[in-house]
């Protein structure tokens, strides 16, 4: 079995293949930890479905967090007897990277390309709801070439709620009206309807620029499913498009 690892800034995802289908998923905050103690969570996420170790063979690895990789490596390593397919410069993802300076995309970004034009075809835009919110763009012929990056959800209203002082966290939840009559629905519109119409206007552009105005646009990440109901420009959700892309990308980069 294939475990895949996407460690982004606030969480990290752990998906368990068995061939194509993924059988197991996982998410756990990202901080940093040793080699020992995720071990210790490791083995202690696959004892809570009674999956055994000695399962795993293989592992794929993406991350943005620079000062956890050799930790996870490590880790990965041990649990798989072999080492982790860590996605970066010079591994054969089967992804083309046509922009100014290749080395700056995040793996997690290669991993979406080679998932969507997999499942949704190409040419398509990946939404990726995380930390910040990733606009993905993947070209006819399968090829990264760019995107957008705009602040993430909770970011955002954290960062709001820090500089206002008369302003409270409220739970992240579709108001029934957009026009907010309390404070709380007010918030509530501002962040799920404020951000659906940056989605909608950012791929009606990214759409024009490519050429491609009805293309697949794919959304992903811990809020998709909240944000993509009220988009009138997604037209999937699918909420392990990264660690697909992590599958895909492993096959490729083991292929004798």
């Amino acid at each position: 079995m294939l475990l895949a690892v996407d460690v982004g800034n606030t969480s990290s995802v752990i998906g368990l293949f068995d061939g194509t289908a993924i059988v197991a998923e996982w998410r756990i905050a990202t901080r940093t930890r040793t080699a020992d103690e995720l071990d210790v969570t490791l083995r202690g996420l696959l004892a809570s479905r009674e999956i055994a170790a000695a399962v795993i063979d293989a592992a794929c690895l993406s991350t943005t967090v620079p000062p956890v990789q050799a930790a996870w490596e490590e880790v990965l390593e041990r649990v798989a007897g072999t080492a982790p397919v860590v996605v970066g410069p010079g591994i054969k993802t089967g992804v083309a990277v046509r922009v100014q300076n290749p080395r700056e995309v995040g793996p997690d970004r290669i991993a979406n390309a080679a998932a969507v034009a997999h499942v949704a075809g190409a040419p398509a835009i990946v939404v990726d709801f995380g930390t910040a919110t990733n606009f993905d763009v993947v070209a006819a012929d399968g090829a990264f070439i760019g995107g957008a990056i705009a602040p993430g959800l909770e970011v955002s209203m954290e960062a709001l709620f820090a500089r206002a002082a008369r302003l409270g966290k409220v739970e992240l939840v579709a108001p029934a009206l957009a026009i907010g009559t309390a404070t709380v629905d007010s918030l509530q519109s501002g962040a799920v309807y404020g951000f659906a119409g940056l989605v909608d206007g950012l791929v009606a552009r990214l759409r024009a620029e490519l050429g491609a105005p009805d293309c697949p646009v794919v959304a992903t990440g811990g809020l998709a499913s909240l944000v993509a109901l009220h988009c009138t420009t997604i037209t999937r959700v699918e909420p392990g498009l990264t660690l697909e892309g992590l599958r895909l990308i492993w096959l490729r980069a083991t292929a004798s």
